[in-house]
C-alpha cells in the first residue's frame, strides 16, 4: 500500500492505472477510523481494481466553535486497518494541499443543505460538497462509497455528482451499530462512559418510530410528538431535531405515504450524534 500526500503525487498513480485500464474507488473519511468505514473500504473493492482511501480532516465542514481541533486523529492507526483491509493507497494530505492561500470556491447544492444538520450547522454541507467534489475531480474515481448514517449527507453528494456531471457511481452502504445499536462514529470517542450508557437513546428513539408506523401510524406530527416524548426521558441528553422527512427530497412529512426517513440529532452531554431510520424503502 502507497500514501500519497499530494496533489501531483496522487495525480501520478491516477493516470498509470487509468492507462493500465484499471477502475477506480474512493472512500472518503476524516480518519479516526472504525468498522463503519472499515465496511465502506469491505463494500467498494469488489467494485474496482484500484481503492484509494482519503484521510483528511476538513476544515470547511466545520464552523467556529466546532471540533475541529480535538476531532480525533490517529494515522498510524488508520494506515494499518486500511492496509489489514486490503486497499491500494491512502490519500493524507495536509490543510494547504487542498486549500491554496486565497481559496474561495464553494459547492453549494441548495435546497438540501439548510434543512435537518443544516439548520444548526449552516455552513456544513458546502464544506462537505466541496471538499468531495475536489476528491472525485482528482481521483477520477468510478465508485466512491459513503454511509447511511449521513443521509442528508448522501443525498447532497448524489445530487452534486448527477448536477456536475460527474461519472461515478455512489454507493450507500449500510449503517453499522454496536451492540446496543450506538451507530459507529469517530465522536464516539468523546463520550465519558456515562454518556456512552445514554447514547443508545437516539437509535431507541427511532426505533420507537419505526414501529409506530409499522403499526399503522401515519400521522408525521403523532409519530416526531413520540419520539421526542422518549428522548427526554433520559437526563443529560438534549434535542436538536427529530423529524419525519420526505426520503428523496427531506421534505418535512404530514402524512407518511410514501419512503421516509425518520431523522434525528441529539446531545449527549457536549456530544452531538446523528442517525436516522428508513421507512419503506
Amino acid at each position: 500500500m502507497i500514501i500519497l500526500r499530494t496533489v501531483p503525487e496522487l495525480r501520478t498513480f491516477i493516470h498509470d492505472w487509468q492507462h493500465q485500464g484499471q477502475t477506480i474507488g474512493l472512500v472518503p473519511t476524516m480518519g479516526y477510523l472504525h468498522d463503519g468505514h472499515l465496511s465502506l473500504i469491505d463494500h467498494t473493492k469488489p467494485n474496482c481494481d484500484r481503492l484509494i482511501v482519503s484521510i483528511f480532516v476538513n476544515p470547511t465542514q466545520f464552523a467556529p466553535g466546532e471540533d475541529l481541533d480535538r476531532y480525533p486523529r490517529n494515522f498510524e492507526r488508520d494506515e494499518k486497518l486500511v492496509a489489514d483491509h486490503g486497499a491500494h493507497a491512502i490519500f493524507y494530505p495536509d490543510s494547504k494541499e487542498m486549500y491554496s492561500d486565497g481559496f474561495r470556491t464553494f459547492v453549494i447544492v441548495e435546497g438540501l443543505g439548510n434543512v435537518l444538520c443544516g439548520r444548526t450547522r449552516p455552513t456544513h454541507f458546502r464544506g462537505v460538497t466541496t471538499i468531495v467534489a475536489k476528491l472525485f475531480h482528482l481521483t477520477r474515481c468510478d465508485v466512491a462509497a459513503f454511509g447511511q448514517k449521513d443521509y442528508q449527507q448522501t443525498l447532497l453528494i448524489r445530487r452534486m455528482a448527477e448536477d456536475l456531471n460527474f461519472d461515478v457511481q455512489i454507493l450507500v452502504c449500510p449503517t453499522v451499530r454496536e451492540a446496543d445499536g450506538l451507530a459507529m462514529s469517530s465522536r464516539n470517542s468523546y463520550l465519558s462512559p456515562e454518556e456512552r450508557g445514554r447514547a443508545p437513546i437516539l437509535y431507541n428513539t427511532l426505533i420507537k418510530g419505526q414501529q409506530l408506523c409499522l403499526a399503522g401510524e401515519n400521522d408525521a406530527g403523532k409519530i416526531k410528538q413520540e419520539m421526542k416524548k422518549m428522548a427526554k426521558t433520559i437526563p443529560g441528553v438534549s434535542v436538536d431535531y427529530l423529524e419525519v422527512v420526505d426520503a428523496n427530497d427531506l421534505r418535512t412529512l404530514q402524512k407518511i405515504t410514501g419512503p421516509a426517513v425518520l431523522a434525528g440529532a441529539v446531545w449527549v452531554g457536549s456530544t452531538r450524534l446523528i442517525d436516522n431510520v428508513i421507512i419503506g424503502a
